[in-house]
Order: structure tokens, then sequence, then C-alpha cells
């Protein structure tokens, strides 16, 4: 569930429930093999499990970024090609979306000061500059 965790700590409050982000995790799938029956029901595509929710409660990037979408945000990633083209300096962002062994965490400014908001801490963690862009350079 730290996809929930995530979503919840990013937008500084409960707005996500498991619920909700396992329907939209159907609502992809469904969509997603629609698709994939263009290629015929027999096809190895076709019968792939979805890897937009599994068991244990993790929710994939897209489930997130359907979410996030529903309060008119967007996901940028940030190895895109295009995104590094544009020469963001990443201190002069506001948020990061990150997963580090499938647990989704976000990173946070709040006024001048970035915080770790990962649901596996104690509590919000305050970090430097020069450590968010040691962290985002080891994520990504």
């Amino acid at each position: 569930l730290c996809a929930q965790h995530c979503l919840n700590n990013l937008l500084q409050g409960e707005y996500f429930s498991p619920v909700e982000l396992a329907s939209i995790a159907h609502q992809l799938d469904e969509e997603e093999r629609m698709r994939m029956a263009e290629g015929g029901v027999t096809s190895e595509d076709y019968r792939q499990p979805s890897e937009n929710m599994d068991d244990s409660g993790f929710f994939s990037i897209q489930v997130i970024c359907n979410a996030l979408k529903f309060w008119g945000l967007e996901v940028i990633h940030f190895n895109n090609p295009e995104y590094q083209k544009l020469g963001i300096d990443p201190i002069n962002e506001r948020s990061f979306i990150c997963n580090y062994k499938q647990h989704w965490f976000t990173i946070r400014k709040f006024g001048k000061h970035w915080f770790n908001l990962n649901s596996l801490l104690a509590g919000p963690e305050l970090i430097s500059d020069i450590c968010l862009a040691n962290l985002l350079t080891q994520l990504f």
C-alpha cells in the first residue's frame, strides 16, 4: 500500500484509499486487455497477468499517474530524454515520486526545504539540496 501512502503524502491528506487505487488498476487492466485482444485472445500478451496491482498491495506507476489526473497533476518521468533535454534543475521542482525496490515514496518541498516522506520512516526527514541531488542520482 506504499502507493497510497505516497500519493496521500504528496497531496497532504487522506485522498486515496486502497479500494480507489484498486478500482483504477482494474480499469487500466480492462483497457489493456481490450487492446491486447486485438492481437487475439490466444496471444501470449493477452494471457499475461495484470501488472497494475498485485496481491501485496503494490500498484504500478500507471495507477499513480491516473490517480493524480483526478487532481489535474501530471507525472513527468525524471529519466525521460524529453525531460532531460529541458535542462531543468531538480532543486527547482516541487516534488518527486520515487520507487526503490518496489516501494513508492514521496520527496516534497515545503517552502525552501525538502523532506523525504517515505512511509517506512518514523516521520518526515529533512534533506538538503545536495542530499536530494545525490538521492535522485542513485534512484534514477
